[in-house]
């Protein structure tokens, strides 16, 4: 890892906050994500289940978490199983977590290698009455590949038929998405970082340049500031390439004339920014591209304002979609009375701004979490509209991070900057 280590207090507490949901006499079991082959000789890189991350603070392969506060054993209430080393694994791999080293990171007393799973874990799991195990339960998922954790499911329930099997997902949504100090210090230091990559490409930006050189600025000021990487493949959008929604290809010519939209975050262990802006590439907006552009700041201040505890996403989402209709029809890309006439289920606006405005963040970009309770204290979210017209050659997006505190909502990418003026004075700087 590249970040600096990360008080162990924070993986204490949501172990502990874990543990109270549990039933009596249960057993809960994590495991870290697979590895996943790149071609014959390498691997892609390593991405840590972020659960076993949020309750251990591990970000190792091959690791397992085991949590059984009612275990008449002591020593096995908390238990973390590594893999070992050897003098192979040193010379082609590197370095692994020691006993001490993980002992440090998670504060978990009792740690054993791997290899003693399958003599640990069958002299405790009958003494349990449930056992609760994970998978991805991230509603955007659909499951396609036998991970880790669904071969071990059929595996234990091979093994042990008649426990009561309980899905650790249910509680890990209610628990993730209220973020603590340390996790919010963590989003706010991939937060910073992120704002000091976009004003260093700010005064890189010109005609001529490709949106990879772009992206390439990106990530060697991410790097240089200890971020794993980048949260999400950046998108480096110029011009027309602005209006299809997940452009990763960065591989076209910035033209004179023409906006560029970004769409980039730093991840830093392992907590993600996500950051939107649309810049012009010669420096300046023209009148057209200034009044899209402000219009869409407009809805982004106004829809900031409904990130408060309390707050229904899907009446959020549909509060924000008048404004954005106000705003079309002020552009003259919509008429007011086409709009008396729309569909309620798809309205009008959707053909200029087709997604939602907001996600939760945290240890995934678009975190694990409720759609359908209201927004609490400790919630961070991203506020993310757009206005996307392809036969103009324009998309603008602009997306900050929200946290949402008990005196109002908290801005953590309040000092990057957004106003047309701020943008413009850095690039002709």
């Amino acid at each position: 890892m590249k970040y600096s280590a990360i008080d162990n207090k924070l993986f204490i507490l949501n172990r502990s906050n874990f543990i109270k949901k549990l039933d009596r006499n249960s057993i809960a079991i994590f495991h870290s994500n697979d590895e996943f082959p790149r071609s014959g000789d390498q691997n892609h890189p390593f991405k840590q289940n972020p659960d076993i991350f949020y309750l251990s603070g591990v970000h190792q392969e091959q690791s397992i978490l085991i949590l059984f506060p009612d275990c008449p054993n002591p020593l096995y209430r908390e238990v973390l199983f590594l893999r070992q080393t050897s003098e192979l694994i040193e010379v082609w791999e590197g370095h692994k977590l020691s006993f001490q080293e993980a002992k440090k990171l998670s504060g978990i007393e009792n740690i054993f290698w791997l290899e003693d799973l399958w003599v640990i874990l069958p002299s405790i799991i009958n003494y349990a009455e449930t056992i609760y195990l994970n998978t991805n339960e991230n509603d955007r998922y659909i499951h396609q590949v036998p991970y880790r954790d669904l071969r071990f499911i059929e595996q234990l329930k091979g093994l042990y038929p008649l426990h009561k099997y309980k899905r650790a997902a249910l509680l890990l949504r209610d628990l993730r998405p209220v973020k603590s100090e340390i996790e919010i210090e963590l989003t706010q230091h991939a937060c910073n970082i992120t704002r000091d990559a976009f004003i260093r490409i700010l005064k890189f930006i010109k005609p001529g340049i490709t949106e990879y050189e772009i992206e390439a600025e990106i990530i060697h000021e991410f790097i240089r500031q200890q971020a794993n990487g980048h949260a999400y493949a950046p998108i480096i959008a110029s011009g027309k390439n602005a209006n299809i929604l997940h452009y990763t290809d960065n591989n076209q010519i910035c033209q004179n004339g023409d906006v560029i939209l970004l769409d980039f975050g730093a991840e830093y262990a392992n907590y993600n920014a996500d950051l939107s802006r649309s810049v012009p590439i010669s420096g300046r907006f023209n009148k057209r591209q200034k009044d899209v552009y402000n219009a869409v700041l407009r809805i982004m201040l106004q829809a900031k304002k409904m990130l408060v505890a309390g707050t229904i996403w899907n009446e959020y989402h549909i509060e924000v979609g008048k404004i954005v209709e106000g705003e079309l029809i002020a552009l003259g890309l919509l008429d007011k009375h086409d709009i008396a006439k729309q569909s309620s289920e798809m309205p009008l606006y959707k053909k200029y701004f087709m997604h939602g405005t907001s996600h939760h963040l945290g240890l995934d970009v678009h975190d694990f979490a409720s759609r359908y309770k209201p927004f609490a204290e400790g919630n961070l979210l991203t506020c993310e509209p757009g206005i996307y017209i392809p036969k103009e050659r324009l998309g603008i997006r602009l997306e900050n991070d929200i946290l949402i505190t008990k005196n109002g909502n908290k801005d953590l990418m309040a000092d990057i900057p957004i106003e047309v003026e701020e943008i413009e004075e850095i690039m002709n700087s």
